[in-house]
């Protein structure tokens, strides 16, 4: 593990770039962007303008390690070069951005009020290629629509059976058991939630750190026993479908917490814009998420 890195996620002050949508999310992700499905043809030109989307936004000069800790990569990413350099290289060694990689292949249909992990039985190999590849941690995702006690005690029983998997590969897990921001029991699954990450917690190995990706909560501070904690590297919050400013006002009243945003990082962000229009929205943006992850 590298040891600078891991410092910079425990104390660097900034937040983790999200940019690790795979082939389900791609399509939205580019008609976002302003790339309609109907330019390109089949999924490799699919992933071909992807990554080009993304090269555009790391190699923005608003993105370096000044403000963006961390960046999320889809597998596709880390395999391609930016510049010529392997991806996770760049993100390092150019703007001192720390690399981390989506590992999940998606989720199960609903059961119990949640969406588990589907399986990975190729998980080894592909952590032993993140690995190689010099990535520091990874992502996974499940996701929480009701308050049922079993259900998300199967959602973090499963996270951090993987995450162990993973702390054993010498790279950090970020667990990441989404809430639905339109949960009508919310806030109950969130208090579900923190007693069962809690109890895993406690039975944790010293020295093992994970992080934490979690939905804003409804109430402010609410996981900050989790921020505390001894077994939690850092904190970070998805912003699940608010839009960037309730996003960043959520953020902004929750100290310790950090974001890890997506959809909310490239709101505003067109193919079509000069790059100094694009670069100047992105900077704007990045300040603005920033700002909210300093609290």
């Amino acid at each position: 593990m590298n040891v600078e890195q891991k410092k910079r996620i425990r104390d660097g002050k900034g937040f983790i770039a999200a940019l690790d949508q795979s082939g389900g999310s791609t399509p939205k992700a580019l008609r976002l962007y302003g790339v309609s499905e109907n330019s390109y043809s089949g999924e490799s030109e699919m992933f071909d303008l992807i990554h080009a989307m993304r090269s555009r936004m790391i190699t923005s000069p608003a993105f370096d390690g000044r403000r963006v800790l961390g960046a999320i990569l889809f597998e596709g990413t880390m395999e391609r070069d930016i510049e010529g350099v392997p991806a996770a290289d760049f993100l390092w060694n150019s703007k001192k951005v720390v690399p981390f990689l989506k590992v999940d292949r998606g989720l199960d249909d609903e059961s119990d009020g949640v969406q588990t992990m589907k399986s990975m039985p190729q998980l080894s190999e592909l952590l032993d290629k993140a690995v190689g590849h010099r990535i520091f941690g990874t992502k996974m995702r499940s996701v929480v629509k009701t308050a049922s006690a079993s259900g998300i005690r199967s959602v973090v029983a499963q996270q951090f059976e993987i995450g162990r998997q993973i702390l054993s590969h010498g790279l950090v897990p970020i667990i990441e058991p989404e809430i639905d921001i339109h949960s009508a029991d919310k806030a109950a699954c969130e208090q579900i939630l923190l007693e069962e990450i809690l109890t895993e917690l406690s039975q944790h190995s010293p020295g093992s750190e994970v992080m934490l990706k979690l939905t804003l909560p409804e109430r402010d501070g609410f996981y900050q026993p989790l921020v505390d904690h001894e077994s939690v590297l850092r904190v970070v919050a998805l912003s699940g479908g608010y839009s960037r400013d309730e996003a960043n006002s959520r953020l902004s009243r929750n100290p310790g917490v950090i974001a890890s945003f997506s959809r909310a990082l490239t709101e505003g962000l067109s193919a079509q814009q000069s790059d100094e229009e694009f670069n100047s929205i992105f900077d704007r943006t990045i300040e603005e998420i920033y700002q909210a992850s300093s609290t």
